[in-house]
């Protein structure tokens, strides 16, 4: 029996497959993916209004260690999401105090860290990185690339460096995974269990505890502005912020 379909038009059909997964499967058309998917994510945590765990607590079924790695999980996808991680760190410790809150914290920390980066390392870094331009953010991509421990560390220390912008910051950079999520754990800790402790005695805000966890915030973002601003003031500083250069020396009149 005669094949009823025309070579041509296999051959056709077979080039229109290969240059539709070429589009699909674009920079530009993963880092548009991505912005649908965190779009997604975005609209998800504005419906369900995770501020509501600090007022109206959690419902009776859900404790255990069950409920806590639940948690940890949807702490993980609620900062993807950019919900920020001072009222996910305060609901765990109102939840599950401190003993349980803080490693649902710290695990969703990280959990968040890698599918933010994975996200953007797949899905992002090919669109943006040939768009990469400016002193500052170059220099912020050689010290994550030549340093990423070191890096990452620095900016989980470093009170009000938005936790997400940094993961997609990461990802966008040559750090690999490991040292990413290794320095994430070990740089966010502090800040966690000031926020795990402090939501875990949001009922007695006068009590020792609490106050102590609020000052060591208080201190911590202090020495973090005064570092900034030393920084700042340090020979050189202006140079490196200019995005023009420093200026060349008039010529000499003859």
């Amino acid at each position: 029996m005669a094949d009823p379909v025309p070579p041509s038009y296999r051959a056709l059909t077979a080039r229109l497959a290969v240059r539709c997964s070429r589009v699909l499967l674009s920079p530009w058309a993963r880092f548009a993916l991505l912005v649908a998917v965190l779009a997604v994510a975005v609209a998800v945590a504005l419906a369900f209004e995770p501020q509501r765990l600090l007022t109206r607590g959690r419902p009776p079924q859900t404790s255990g260690t069950t409920a806590v790695v639940v948690f940890a999980v949807a702490y993980g996808l609620a900062t993807v999401a950019f919900v920020p991680r001072p009222l996910l760190n305060a609901a765990a410790g109102a939840l599950y105090g401190i003993h349980a809150g803080l490693p649902a914290a710290i695990g969703g920390t990280v959990l968040g860290a890698g599918l933010a980066f994975l996200l953007g390392r797949f899905l992002g870094r090919d669109a943006v990185r040939p768009l990469l331009r400016g002193r500052f953010v170059l220099s912020l991509d050689r010290q994550l690339s030549r340093h990423g421990f070191r890096s990452t560390l620095a900016l989980r220390l470093f009170p009000g460096v938005p936790f997400a912008a940094a993961n997609y910051a990461a990802a966008v950079s040559r750090i690999r995974l490991t040292p990413f999520l290794t320095a994430t754990a070990a740089g966010s800790a502090a800040d966690t269990a000031a926020y795990v402790v402090a939501g875990s005695r949001a009922a007695s805000p006068t009590s020792p505890v609490f106050l102590l966890s609020l000052g060591f915030l208080g201190v911590t973002a202090v020495a973090a502005a005064a570092y900034a601003r030393h920084r700042g003031r340090r020979p050189g500083a202006e140079a490196v912020s200019d995005p023009a250069g420093p200026a060349s020396p008039p010529a000499r009149s003859a």
